[in-house]
């Protein structure tokens, strides 16, 4: 299984190379985005292993990413993470801890901690997003290197759900898949199907040629993973048919497939872990470290 490929960029015209790993346990990609002449580079969605039948914790994802950037030379300026995953830890502090690199995440991760923070009756949890170093707003810029990043906010797939946006590349998280699979779903606490409509339709406003990188890849018909595609292809060819069909018959069909689907494994297990930026529970007066799972908190059982 190909589990790593480099989209090559070009100096000459603000073009990052972007590096995707791909975790086969989580179908997640995680990415190293660098800028081609300073070789300074943001990492985005990195994986924390978590074994959910031993409740065993690993770095083995996070680690490729160190030992690629060791091995090409990068300084790394940011660790971003582009909204609280509910299929898998985040490394951000783990990286932080070993890099020294700032760590970002959209403000409206406030909500999304508000919201847990019921959930999970965690009446302690600081909901201020403190626990990164910084909140992007919409429209927000800053740099990787020379090449200018800006930041789109994309609420659907969840409230807090972002796209960077890097020279020609567009990180589009669980937004969009590859064509052959669609869209994300909008049915977790916060996620809004109208909402996703409309972040689908402005990164489908970006120019025809941008590289979009997305979150995940379900390789439908056992293929091979994938992650790139291009504006022009998602117009073109998604399965979800998004510039004929009107917003109506998107959130139709959206909705339809949602309540197919049953909740991540990880949903109740990860969250806790991701609201606070990736940090795990402190130790308990035994050294252990604990998850808490509320019952019946989520619809969407499957039973079968």
């Amino acid at each position: 299984m190909n589990t790593f490929a480099i989209s090559p960029g070009d100096s000459d015209n603000a073009r990052p190379n972007v590096a995707g790993f791909f975790d086969p346990r989580t179908f997640s990609i995680q990415y190293v985005v660098s800028d081609p002449v300073t070789r300074r580079c943001v990492i985005i969605d990195p994986v924390l292993d978590y074994d959910e039948k031993a409740g065993a914790t690993a770095t083995l994802q996070a680690d490729r990413l160190l030992e690629y950037i060791e091995r090409e030379g990068l300084g790394v300026d940011w660790i971003l993470d582009t909204h609280p995953h509910a299929d898998h830890f985040s490394a951000a502090r783990y990286l932080h801890d070993n890099t020294g690199a700032p760590t970002a995440i959209g403000r409206p991760v406030m909500r999304v901690q508000t919201l847990w923070k019921e959930i999970y009756n965690w009446p302690d949890l600081k909901d201020d997003g403190s626990q990164w170093d910084r909140l992007f707003d919409d429209g927000d810029t800053f740099r990787v290197g020379k090449l200018e990043a800006r930041v789109m906010h994309s609420p659907g797939h969840t409230l807090a759900s972002i796209t960077y946006v890097i020279g020609d590349a567009a990180f589009v998280h669980d937004t969009l898949f590859q064509p052959d699979f669609g869209t994300a779903r909008a049915d977790f606490p916060g996620g809004s199907a109208h909402q996703l409509w409309h972040s689908i339709q402005a990164i489908l406003a970006l120019p025809e040629d941008t590289r979009l990188f997305t979150g995940h890849d379900y390789m439908p018909d056992d293929r091979e993973p994938q992650w790139e595609s291009t504006v022009r292809e998602q117009r073109d060819t998604n399965k979800h048919r998004l510039t004929e069909s009107s917003e109506a018959e998107f959130v139709a069909l959206r909705q339809k497939r949602d309540r197919e689907l049953p909740m991540p494994k990880l949903i109740l297990h990860a969250l806790q872990v991701n609201i606070l930026g990736g940090r795990l529970p402190e130790p308990e007066s035994n050294g252990r470290r604990y998850l808490k799972i509320p019952l019946d908190a989520l619809d969407g059982a499957a039973w079968e």
